[in-house]
């Protein structure tokens, strides 16, 4: 079964249509795959096992009949629990939505269900998104399937355990500094943060609007590079409900756009010093793209240090302001992790207008400057954080301490400012067997260009590894 669970999710439509595979049985082993896992792991939210099978019985039967099929047909997909699907509890981690019921699918889970996925359930969040590991007071912590001692990351901690562990296929989680990539990088797949519009964001919690709205992105998460461009072929495209929407046409990356590609290390002393295994994978990868034929050289970038104050400034003081509402008078409900988020985004200085207002202008003017540096070298690799899965309650918000995030997730956040797309990419492990992504920077819109580099590291760096479990 372990086998059958790690196939690729292209591989699992093709087998469903061809008959080789039934969906039923197909959804049968991942289902039972977490439930067997889950007091290990507690990667599971919600587990609508009913519901899943019945989709099954459907998607078999359609299989049986000769109907036309989508491209996801019978395909297993879990979803981050702040992305509504009709009917299912959405806390997003939180006792204050620990009620909520969605009563309609987000336009991205309707779109995965036209192309025939069957969503088992949805996944552990850190409350209200705002940390780099998988706690809260409503469904408790998710555990690394690599180890069960060290954080499965966050905030799409419960997402990337499951896809790691074969309970699931695929599916899709967001991200607000890193929350897509971070979490990818500690179990060892690969997450994808798209431009802000790219990929529809209604129906995801936090909503739209203000800071939210350019900072947030919702992307796809799978093992492999290919199963993520087939979840964000399914899942891309405009939507009038996402005030970001963009309507940028889906293209193919072909071998001669690739050909003497420009590719830069991304080189600045802001980000931080990575563990000697990462920078000696991200110096691996840059040899096997340099031997494929791309022109790679280091680019040493100025303006991040602004670009990360100002992603602090939109990601603490300001989405803490945006929560306050939200919040007041039940603060004794809040879970550890988010007073930790909420100490530590204190603003200092009160937050005027006008302070407001230069910080918008002013990220437009840092992400300009950051954008005529790649005007030349449209892809980068990076580190996707400092270091590898840190152990359960080591992290905070807390300056100084020596698992600071605002320390050890820079490579990842400065591309939320600017809205740039990266993909995190496994690529190496460290002393003590955990993972070790790398990440893959574009430019806006840029998302396939990013993915067929992707896919080359990919393919250099050989099959990919499922964790001891």
């Amino acid at each position: 079964m372990t086998k059958a669970i790690y196939v690729s999710i292209g591989e699992i439509a093709e087998s469903i249509r061809s008959k080789n595979v039934s969906a039923v049985e197909v959804v049968d082993a991942h289902l039972h795959r977490a439930e067997a896992l889950h007091a290990k792991l507690n990667a599971f939210v919600h587990l609508d096992a009913g519901g899943a099978r019945e989709q099954a019985r459907a998607a078999e039967a359609a299989v049986m009949r000769g109907d036309s099929v989508g491209p996801l047909h019978g395909v297993p997909l879990t979803v981050k629990s702040c992305i509504d699907v009709s009917k299912w509890p959405c806390s997003a981690g939180s006792l204050l939505r620990k009620e909520y019921v969605a009563q309609r699918d987000a336009v991205l889970v309707a779109r995965l269900k036209k192309a025939g996925a069957i969503f088992l359930g949805n996944t552990n969040t850190p409350e209200f998104l705002m940390n780099y590991e998988t706690d809260n007071s409503v469904s408790g912590k998710t555990s690394n399937p690599w180890n069960l001692s060290h954080s499965a990351g966050g905030s799409s901690g419960g997402e990337a355990a499951a896809i790691a562990s074969g309970c699931s296929a695929g599916g899709v989680g967001s991200d607000g500094g890193g929350s897509i990539r971070v979490p990818a990088h500690f179990n060892g797949i690969c997450g994808l943060k798209p431009t802000p519009g790219r990929v529809p964001a209604s129906g995801h919690f936090p909503p739209g609007g203000g800071a939210f709205t350019w900072i947030g992105v919702v992307g796809p998460m799978a093992r492999t590079v290919a199963d993520v461009q087939l979840l964000f072929a399914a899942i891309q495209g405009p939507d009038p409900g996402d005030p970001m929407s963009a309507r940028v046409p889906l293209h193919s990356v072909d071998d001669t756009e690739l050909k003497g590609l420009r590719i830069g290390i991304l080189e600045s002393d802001i980000l931080g010093r990575a563990t000697p295994e990462t920078q000696a994978a991200i110096l691996n990868t840059a040899n096997h793209l340099a031997a494929q034929g791309f022109h790679v050289d280091t680019l040493r970038m100025k303006g991040l240090e602004r670009a990360l104050e100002l992603w602090w400034f939109f990601f603490g003081p300001i989405i803490a302001h945006l929560f306050e509402p939200m919040i007041r008078g039940h603060e004794r409900l809040l879970s550890p992790v988010f007073r930790d988020y909420l100490t530590n985004a204190e603003p200092g200085n009160p937050l005027t207008v006008d302070r407001v207002l230069a910080a918008c202008a002013e990220r437009d003017a840092v992400r300009a400057e950051l954008l005529q540096q790649m005007s030349e070298v449209p892809v980068l690799i990076s580190p996707v954080s400092c270091k590898p899965a840190f152990r359960h309650g080591e992290g905070t918000w807390r300056l100084g301490a020596e698992q600071c995030y605002r320390e050890t997730m820079r490579f990842s956040q400065w591309l939320n400012l600017t809205g740039f797309p990266g993909v995190s990419v496994p690529a190496g492990t460290s002393p003590e067997g955990l993972p070790i992504g790398i990440q893959v920077i574009g430019r806006p819109h840029e998302e396939e260009l990013v993915l067929a580099v992707a896919e080359h590291i990919e393919r250099a760096r050989g099959p990919w590894q499922a964790p001891p479990l």
